[in-house]
């Protein structure tokens, strides 16, 4: 049995093919994860059900793995409280960049040769799609 956090074989096989400048997406339950990803992306499915898995528990898990380079989220609406986005800052390292992208630009960021990995969750906060850059390993 593996000591990690994370146990899920396929999510453990795929983060283990990912280099310096791979994309991961941790999708919301509202992103159409099929559609706005490329052919080559995997999906791996881990929403059971409505806020099962959150994305937190997800990002909380994939960073004990792997060096997070930058994020980006989808751009929300001025009048919108994203909270879920200071959860995210909470749990990446300090000085991991946050770029907030246009939702034209994140889609193509997304679908980009770049992106291995959507991980489909059940987070149902709105707008809280977050791609991550892998970073180097540095000793």
């Amino acid at each position: 049995m593996i000591k990690s956090k994370i146990i899920h074989p396929e999510l453990l096989g795929i983060l283990a093919k990912c280099g310096h400048k791979t994309q991961i997406l941790i999708a919301d339950a509202n992103y159409s994860f099929v559609t706005n990803s490329s052919d080559s992306t995997e999906i791996i499915y881990l929403n059971f059900a409505k806020d099962m898995l959150p994305a937190t528990a997800v990002l909380s898990g994939i960073v004990e793995l792997i060096n997070v380079e930058s994020t980006a989220m989808m751009a929300w609406p001025q009048d919108f409280d994203n909270t879920i986005q200071s959860e995210y800052l909470n749990i990446l390292e300090d000085g991991v960049e946050m770029n907030l992208l246009e939702r034209a630009d994140f889609y193509s960021a997304v679908k980009s040769d770049d992106t291995l990995l959507v991980v489909a969750t059940g987070e149902t906060r709105r707008f809280a799609n977050l791609l991550l850059t892998v970073g180097p390993v540095i000793s």
